[in-house]
């Protein structure tokens, strides 16, 4: 029977599934290793099925509050007159209208507050060791603690440390497809339009957001030893690749050498051929990352609920019960992974000649 749940991780896919759980009569505890919630990201969607999770969990009127109000898609020249313009209504899901666009540590915040009123949030701790049994998991905790669970779940991202403790090192799982994302906040960079507006050269994008901040996306080989913690690492990449490919947003390339908070990580696949192992399992980017429509966070949070509903409806049998979250959601989640290269064409066209057909195709659209 499995009462006593660890849920790696606090960010989208956690928060959620400690509310889930929690409100269950499951005991939850939630471990971050940050101090405190990441401020940093793009902004992402709360589409399609997440809307359902996001309004029975009570936090959509906040969650609309905190909306973004982007309208549309704008890619300039690098003189900043408008190319082409797509509205974002055409890339709405299944729930339509009640769908919407938070920043991601809205998003966050919305979901971690919701989850406290249920399960147990610890920040500044991780898992450093798992030890397995039929009976559940015993974990070592990097202040040095200890505590048994019937069930352990890692909802800690891309870089996984559940992941790479129960199933094997990364490199077994996670592809790079050459290509990086970092965003910088900056409250004061927005526009006062509704409009997202990127401006595109071979192999990189650069932009701005109504909700304030900067986006850089650019095609590149795997960085040797790069870490998604190594700051200094992080604004001397993006500099390099911009400084001379940013058109209007060429002051942003300064900002990023002053940032105290700037967000790098590869654009990255995960796939494993299971994503549960005894009483360990995954939800969410660390069982099937890969995003560049801002859905991922949809994807973490329509994970998490089904996780909890198959745990909630088979307590006493683990393994079925994860069996069916797994089968559920792989289906969610693979269409996503298969058009991630379209997005990548999108979004970072690798030639000039890609960038004027992406334009030429998004004139096309209907207005």
């Amino acid at each position: 029977m499995v009462r006593s749940v660890l849920v790696s991780g606090a960010g989208i896919a956690g928060a959620t599934l400690g509310f889930w759980l929690g409100r269950a009569g499951f005991d939850v505890t939630v471990l971050e290793r940050a101090t405190a919630q990441r401020s940093s990201g793009s902004p992402v969607d709360v589409r399609g099925a997440a809307v359902e999770v996001a309004e029975t969990m009570g936090i959509m009127p906040r969650l609309r509050e905190a909306a973004t109000g982007a309208r549309r898609l704008v890619f300039v020249g690098a003189d900043g007159a408008p190319r082409a313009a797509v509205r974002l209504s055409a890339f709405q899901g299944s729930a339509g209208d009640r769908e919407l666009e938070v920043g991601r540590a809205d998003l966050a915040a919305a979901l971690l507050d919701a989850a406290g009123e249920h399960a147990a949030v610890r920040f500044g701790e991780s898992v450093t060791a798992l030890t397995t049994d039929a009976g559940g998991v015993d974990v070592t905790f990097s202040g040095g603690g200890s505590g048994r669970f019937d069930l352990v779940v890692g909802a800690d991202g891309l870089h996984s440390t559940v992941r790479r403790l129960a199933f094997g090192p990364d490199d077994r799982f996670v592809r790079h497809l050459g290509m990086y994302v970092a965003t910088l906040p900056l409250a004061d960079y927005g526009t006062d339009s509704h409009d997202v507006v990127l401006y595109s050269t071979p192999g990189r994008t650069v932009g701005t957001h109504p909700a304030g901040g900067v986006v850089f996306m650019f095609r590149h080989a795997p960085v040797a030893g790069f870490d998604a913690r190594d700051l200094p690492l992080h604004k001397r990449l993006v500099a390099a690749q911009f400084a001379t490919h940013s058109g209007v947003f060429a002051d942003a390339v300064d900002r990023v050498r002053r940032a105290g908070d700037l967000y790098c990580d590869a654009v990255s696949r995960v796939r494993l051929p299971r994503w549960s192992q005894g009483p360990v399992t995954l939800v969410g980017d660390a069982a099937s990352c890969v995003s560049l429509f801002g859905d991922g966070s949809s994807n973490a949070m329509i994970g998490a609920r089904t996780l909890a509903e198959e745990l909630t409806s088979a307590p006493g049998d683990l393994p079925t019960a994860l069996r069916r979250y797994e089968r559920r959601h792989r289906r969610v989640v693979g269409r996503k992974q298969r058009g991630v290269r379209a997005a990548q064409a999108f979004l970072v066209p690798a030639t000039s000649g890609g960038v004027a057909l992406r334009n030429g195709m998004v004139r096309l659209l209907p207005r």
